[in-house]
């Protein structure tokens, strides 16, 4: 079993299409954090860059990201977004440490 795991995409989005994309990006999101293994999904804007928007999500292992990525509503909700979007990267991530509360952790070899 593998360790916890992160989901980005960074997303470049026109002004104008916007209000849309985030639309679509909740609806997207919304369906993503009812599937097993996810936490709460998180969108947010550059503030030194309005055009560009990144979105993050931890999971509780590289099983339930391929999970989801295998589900067709994934998919298909993943293809209304990007209907809004300019340009998009994703990137899955394994998490090495975590620190909180002036402590921190390396996760546990298994």
């Amino acid at each position: 079993m593998t360790g916890q795991m992160v989901t980005t995409g960074t997303w470049m989005v026109d002004e104008a299409k916007q209000p849309a994309f985030l639309e679509a990006w909740a609806a997207f999101a919304a369906s993503a954090s009812s599937c097993e293994g996810a936490t709460t999904l998180r969108l947010a804007r550059d503030s030194s860059d309005p055009r560009r928007f990144v979105s993050y999500a931890t999971w509780a292992d590289a099983e339930s990201v391929r999970a989801w990525k295998a589900d067709p509503h994934m998919r298909e909700g993943l293809a209304q977004v990007l209907q809004h979007v300019d340009d998009f990267d994703k990137a899955e991530l394994e998490v090495l440490v975590t620190a909180a509360h002036g402590r921190s952790e390396l996760p546990v070899s298994h």
